[in-house]
């Protein structure tokens, strides 16, 4: 009898528990999903539409002896994003902007709305770069890429010309994983990783975009797999 309702009951209890496994995995499908979202951000600054804009970059010296491209690639990429991003904006070509750089003794002494004059143009994206590196301090053999600036915007016909209209932090950081030495990945791969991400959230300030919903459970490969 007893082995008879064993025999009974098998089938029963092996329904519900692939029930639970099906609803685990429901569940973590949903979860996955959730992580995944990407929500409307709006632009933090949006006097850049319709205007002549230039963006201009700064960086120490000890820090362009080691990294001499820096300025030229950030400079390229903010223009390219902002260009393509903000809705009737004229951008100033990069490489007239670093040709005016080398020409003009002491530009980043000049007064704010000095620059944008000089430069023919309505506003002034001024990034001025305060930390940039691939490793943590002191350590070579670990990747950890950085690039923090002050981002600040210069009004050529504003109230203070002289003085930023609205200013911002901006880092970017990649890889996203801690731990990443150099067996696994190259420093070619963390510089591009770390100026796209710089890039990216630097452009992010003058237009209306998508940001990940829950930035430290977002994984960009699930997106580029679809």
């Amino acid at each position: 009898m007893r082995r008879h309702l064993r025999l009974m009951l098998a089938p029963l209890a092996a329904s519900v528990l692939g029930g639970c496994a099906v609803a685990h995995l429901v569940a973590g499908m949903g979860q996955n999903y959730e992580y995944q979202k990407r929500i409307e951000v709006l632009a933090k600054y949006e006097g850049l539409e319709g205007k002549r804009v230039a963006v201009v970059v700064d960086a120490e010296m000890s820090m362009l002896y080691e990294y001499p491209d820096l300025v030229g690639q950030v400079t390229s990429g903010v223009t390219a994003r902002i260009g393509r991003d903000v809705p009737g904006v004229q951008v100033m070509r990069p490489a007239d902007i670093i040709a005016w750089q080398w020409r003009t003794p002491q530009w980043n002494a000049m007064p704010y709305g000095e620059v944008a004059e000089s430069l023919g143009v309505d506003r002034v994206v001024f990034v001025n770069i305060y930390e940039y590196r691939l490793n943590p301090p002191g350590n070579r053999w670990l990747w950890e890429g950085v690039c923090g600036a002050n981002v600040g915007v210069i009004e050529r016909d504003g109230f203070d010309p002289d003085a930023f209209t609205d200013s911002f932090n901006v880092v970017g950081e990649f890889p996203a994983i801690k731990g990443v030495d150099r067996s696994g990945a190259t420093a070619r791969q963390i510089e591009t990783g770390v100026l796209a991400e710089f890039i990216k959230r630097t452009a992010w300030l003058f237009h209306t975009h998508l940001e990940p919903k829950y930035p430290d459970k977002y994984r960009p490969e699930a997106e580029a797999r679809k």
